[in-house]
């Protein structure tokens, strides 16, 4: 058949997924899945009930749309757009100002908001009257990357302050805060922002308010390898994100061989969300999107006008299918497993027993693709069920030819889940 290919196996493991009386073997499933080579094993995290971010962060945040331009009009109308959507419903929790809110500092040393923001404590309450969280934004230098007001000094002062106008979640990145460690050796530099990390995460502590805790530093410093054990909940493993597709492909490849970091309470962090906006606004490009960032665990921040979303930008965002893949209770983030040429084949194990696999075109046409089942550990057919198009597909086999668009994904969920 014409532009098909079919995609060669990462690493050469497979088992047998045999019927019994019909129905399927959950444990030959679940040990061909045990069995798959994963790059890096799952990290283990002891998390109890109360640990903020049990499952990824799902929210909003002013930064892509607003930059530092955000006012306390445009939070409110967010809050208000997220249930009107039908996004809070979805499970976007979080509604996050990002830059550009603060002041200046009294003589006591308080920080205090700027004028677009007359009264955050109000503006916090308006958001959880709406059974939503409020989000804010710091960090740990003297200033912020918009050149406002930081935290260095005051963190203990801050976190008081935060907590005291009801804030849930902290975005808490580098920016002028990476001038000290210029000059500096690498470990050095890495000492030195732990060290700043961890200040604010003792003093976020002390409020004895649960605050999630995002770090913001572009990766540097292997921050993956060592963010939870400064209190982070998230942390970005990426370089920024831009709206088009390139840099979205970019930033999801750039977590293969993390995935032993994340688990419950702690998540890799491929930056927010573009969905929707200018450049990353076709389905097919938008589906990809949202397809990557859910095999690979990460937390979805939307960062999108909510005012002016369209059918197709709301209904990937809020696709039931394809979120309860990134809230996945067992939190195990996904790989890419095998490519050939433009055709890249991501899997991820869940909670059920089943697997969730993605069929990526990375070209600007269309492809006819085969699954590579020696890679995903499987043999003979297998139930699978189209998650973007909400269809049982039956059995499917090597012979099943998938038309996946330029730019575009297959996304599965193979196997049969396990009762509860």
């Amino acid at each position: 058949m014409k532009n098909v290919s079919t995609l060669a196996s990462a690493d050469g493991k497979r088992l047998a997924l045999t019927r019994r009386h019909g129905m399927y073997s959950l444990c030959c499933l679940l040990l061909a899945i045990m069995l798959l080579a994963w790059s890096a094993a799952a990290r283990s995290f002891a998390v109890d009930t109360a640990t903020p971010a049990r499952t990824p962060p799902m929210g909003w945040n002013s930064w892509n749309h607003f930059g530092t331009a955000v006012t306390a009009a445009d939070i409110r109308h967010a809050a208000d757009a997220l249930v009107s959507s039908g996004m809070a419903a979805a499970g976007y929790r979080y509604v996050i100002i990002d830059d550009g809110w603060q002041g200046e500092r009294d003589a006591r040393g308080v920080l205090h908001p700027n004028a677009k923001f007359p009264d955050m404590k109000a503006l916090a309450a308006y958001v959880h009257a709406k059974g939503l969280e409020f989000g804010i934004y710091s960090s740990p230098g003297k200033r912020t990357c918009g050149g406002y007001a930081g935290s260095a000094g005051h963190e203990a002062q801050d976190a008081r302050t935060f907590a005291s106008w009801g804030v849930d979640y902290l975005k808490y990145d580098m920016c002028s805060f990476t001038r000290q460690l210029e000059g500096k050796p690498p470990a050095r530099q890495v000492a030195m922002m732990k060290a700043a990390y961890l200040r604010m995460h003792h003093a976020l502590d002390a409020t004895g308010r649960p605050i999630v805790y995002a770090l913001c530093n572009g990766g540097w410093g292997r921050i993956w390898t060592w963010g939870a054990a400064v209190g982070g909940n998230l942390w970005r493993s990426s370089a920024d994100i831009r709206s088009n597709y390139q840099s979205m492909l970019f930033n999801a490849t750039s977590q293969l061989g993390l995935q032993r970091y994340a688990g419950p309470g702690h998540w890799n962090d491929p930056d927010m969300l573009e969905i929707g906006n200018p450049g990353m606004d076709d389905p097919a490009m938008e589906r990809t999107h949202m397809s990557l960032w859910t095999l690979l665990a990460a937390p979805l921040i939307a960062g999108n006008d909510l005012s002016a979303m369209n059918a197709d930008t709301r209904a990937v965002l809020t696709n039931p299918e394809v979120l309860a893949i990134d809230q996945d209770p067992r939190g195990v983030q996904g790989r890419r497993v095998a490519q050939r040429g433009p055709i890249q084949l991501w899997a991820r194990p869940l909670a059920n027993g089943t697997l969730a696999v993605g069929l990526f075109n990375t070209l600007d046409h269309p492809l006819g693709a085969t699954l590579d089942f020696e890679a995903l550990g499987l043999h003979g057919a297998v139930p699978a069920r189209d998650l973007w198009r909400h269809r049982d597909l039956g059995d499917i086999d090597t012979r099943r030819v998938f038309q996946v668009p330029a730019h575009g994904v297959i996304l599965l969920e193979l196997g049969v889940p396990a009762k509860s």
